[in-house]
């Protein structure tokens, strides 16, 4: 978000606790039974009961030197009696269309305070973490390693990183802060196990900063020169991930998106790398960002560029091959006449291009044809990814105009199987509802050459407990995020189910089992505000305007993480089934036969993928021995012997020495062995599937 931290925090106010902790637990706050009232002038008025009584005032609009001047084509605010609250019928209008604004907007309706009650339907809180890294917003990352789950929380200034294995005790491993005057900035990133490499491969990119060094480029030429010059890599790093902390791993390679060879103090053209990067462990990767400077056309004040879709092949992370850029025509310079068709040509307010890269259901390697494509303002696309050295566009919907705010930044492409449809949304940026809503539109993709918008997913509305009866009126902002990031959420999604982050709305849970009539199934909507540490040590209220910014699915165990301005919730919900409270069991898949749960889980140490050696050799028909005294396994099979110790390389198939690439470990009870050497001392061809957690063995 745009405020700076003087904004974001209210010093001023005094923290009140209005949660009982035990552990980690929260225990939920007593809900306001008291309504709201309206006096004879028309006034509104919210009495403070319950959890209320000593609740934080909310912030005031900020002060203005004088009144904001309107750049040329720049809309202005409509007619005050067009939009707003209605104090008789409790009813929100939003604005058809609103100037870039920013800041606290009250109106009469507004609450005074910061609610500090939660409001819960189908979910229960499992777990509370007291631990933000970013305000407004933030990236998740996952990965498996060792045996253990571990979580990023992180911004481009600030990582905390978790060891969540058990998620109702999870760990805080790591905070690291970054000194931006001498250390290369943070950035998005993507864990995924490489098979061809046999191990964990990270892609981080890096971008421009979007806020903070440039307030108006359309009126300060100097600013716009701060980011022109800028020194950073405008690209992805691609690390060798060999521990749970960022720091440990190895850099691969260093790739700007301009094509140039980065070195350090050195100037790029173009954005760098837009969000999480797309990339599944095999040998495409996708990035988003404007890889030259002629990418510019966009409204937006405080951005330069026009992102594009760009897809790579990282066969060898030391050597990524740039194949192909995608763009919209008009995004260019030289391309006014395309960019000027757009309605919101001209409007110095619309993001035009993507701002993540493309959704992708099924990988190019794994058979996928199409790619989906959030471009701002430029609309909604579907892209034919069959070759990714010539993508190739299949079909552009213009979405409707709601601008201020960001008008195409997500699209959830997880239930596109089963529904045929993926659900695209923009997100808010102003507070107090002073812009148009962000629908999340409901996309009908069945026939790729003509999609067409099916219908849009019901707008929260508040418990009839709630001191309010809009979301509007609670403070903040008010609108969908995102789904979470499907790149970096572990297991399969549910198909039924789509869990939403809407900033003072909690997370909502859309029940998608009638495509045609999707409802709201549950939701967790937390306090308004609560009590964080500064980097420095000092307390700050939490700011108001962002209390959820972000989901993280487990799928794989019925988990989901909400984000919010004054910690980390760990949720579970009867529509996803029993939370999951250790490591998710792996499968073993033999051939075409039934799918075998193992009674542990395979994890990488040491660029080696370990597997449990017992069920395996029992599942493919060996008898199995186990002699603790000298930790050596036998297993025989129709005249054929192997024999290894834990601890030890050398291995023995029918007296024959073979060597492992890592050794044998005892952890738990279970003996684990290099994947590798299942293939090596069988025959049979043994592959460990990240996505799916299933050992693949071929024995025909």
């Amino acid at each position: 978000m745009r405020k700076t931290l003087m904004q974001r925090f209210l010093n001023h106010v005094a923290t009140v606790s209005v949660a009982i902790a035990v552990g980690t637990m929260l225990v939920p706050t007593i809900p306001v039974m008291a309504a709201a009232e309206t006096t004879d002038s028309g006034t509104f008025v919210a009495p403070r009961t319950g959890a209320n009584l000593n609740a934080p005032e909310a912030a005031q609009p900020y002060e203005k030197e004088n009144t904001k001047k309107l750049l040329p084509g720049e809309p202005a605010e409509p007619a005050a009696d067009t939009w707003g609250y209605d104090v008789k019928t409790g009813i929100f209008t939003h604005p058809k269309q609103m100037p870039d604004n920013e800041g606290p907007q009250p109106f009469n309706g507004s609450l005074p305070y910061l609610d500090q009650n939660q409001y819960i339907k189908n979910m229960k809180v499992e777990a509370f973490y007291p631990y933000v890294a970013g305000y407004g917003h933030s990236w998740q990352t996952s990965f498996d390693l060792d045996g253990r789950r571990y979580l990023y929380d992180y911004e481009t200034n600030q990582y905390n990183l978790f060891d969540i294995t058990d998620p109702k005790n999870a760990k805080l491993i790591k905070t690291k802060w970054f000194d931006s005057k001498v250390e290369h900035q943070f950035g998005p990133f993507n864990v995924k196990y490489n098979k061809t490499l046999d191990k964990n491969i990270a892609v981080q990119c890096y971008e421009v900063p979007r806020y903070g060094k440039i307030t108006n480029k359309y009126e300060n030429a100097d600013e716009v020169k701060a980011i022109r010059d800028f020194q950073m890599l405008r690209g992805f790093r691609i690390y060798e991930v060999n521990g749970p902390n960022w720091s440990d791993w190895k850099v691969l390679s260093e790739t700007p998106l301009d094509g140039s060879v980065y070195t350090k103090g050195t100037v790029q053209q173009g954005s760098g790398c837009q969000d999480i990067p797309v990339y599944s462990g095999d040998k495409y990767l996708f990035v988003a960002g404007a890889p030259d400077d002629t990418y510019s056309n966009t409204e937006y004040k405080t951005y330069l560029y026009s992102g594009a879709q760009l897809a790579y092949d990282i066969s060898d992370p030391s050597n990524p091959k740039k194949l192909s850029t995608w763009s919209v025509p008009g995004q260019r310079k030289g391309e006014e006449a395309d960019y000027n068709k757009n309605p919101r040509a001209g409007n110095k307010t619309s993001w035009m291009g993507s701002r993540m890269p493309l959704f992708i259901p099924k990988t190019v390697e794994q058979g996928g044809k199409y790619g989906y494509a959030a471009m701002g303002g430029l609309g909604f696309y579907i892209v034919d990814i069959t070759d990714p050295a010539n993508m190739k566009t299949v079909a552009h919907l213009d979405m409707p105009m709601a601008f201020t705010g960001t008008e195409g930044d997500n699209i959830d492409v997880s239930k596109i199987d089963t529904t045929g449809m993926v659900y695209f949304s923009g997100y808010p940026l102003s507070d107090d509802c002073h812009e148009p809503y962000k629908e999340i539109y409901a996309i009908d993709v069945r026939d790729p050459l003509n999609p067409k918008i099916a219908n849009v997913m019901p707008r929260p509305t508040p418990p009839k407990d709630a001191p309010f009866t809009d979301y509007c009126q609670r403070r903040g902002s008010f609108g969908p995020k995102r789904s979470g990031y499907a790149a970096i959420q572990p297991g399969i999604p549910s198909q039924q189910y789509m869990p939403y982050s809407f900033y003072n709305a909690g997370v909502q849970i859309f029940d998608l089992k009638d495509s045609s009539n999707p409802t709201i199934a549950g939701y967790f909507v937390p306090k308004m505000s609560g009590e964080v540490t500064g980097e420095d040590g000092s307390k700050y209220m939490s700011d108001q305007s962002d209390p959820v910014h972000g989901t993280f699915v487990e799928w794989d165990r019925n988990l989901v993480w909400v984000f919010s301005g004054h910690g980390m919730y760990v949720l579970s919900t009867s529509l996803l089934g029993d939370p999951v409270t250790t490591m998710p069991k792996a499968g073993l898949q033999l051939d075409s036969k039934a799918k075998v749960t193992l009674d542990s889980q395979p994890f990488i140490k040491d660029g080696a993928t370990l597997v449990p050696i017992r069920s395996i050799f029992e599942n493919l028909g060996y008898t199995f021995r186990w002699d603790a005294s000298m930790q050596m396994v036998t297993a025989k099979k129709d005249g054929s012997t192997i024999q290894l110790h834990v601890g030890n390389k050398e291995a023995f198939v029918n007296g024959d020495k073979k060597e492992m690439k890592v050794v044998p470990v005892n952890m738990d009870g279970h003996i684990y062995i290099p994947l590798q050497f299942i293939e090596s001392a069988t025959g049979y061809k043994s592959t460990w599937n990240q996505e799916q957690k299933t050992i693949m063995i071929s024995t025909i």
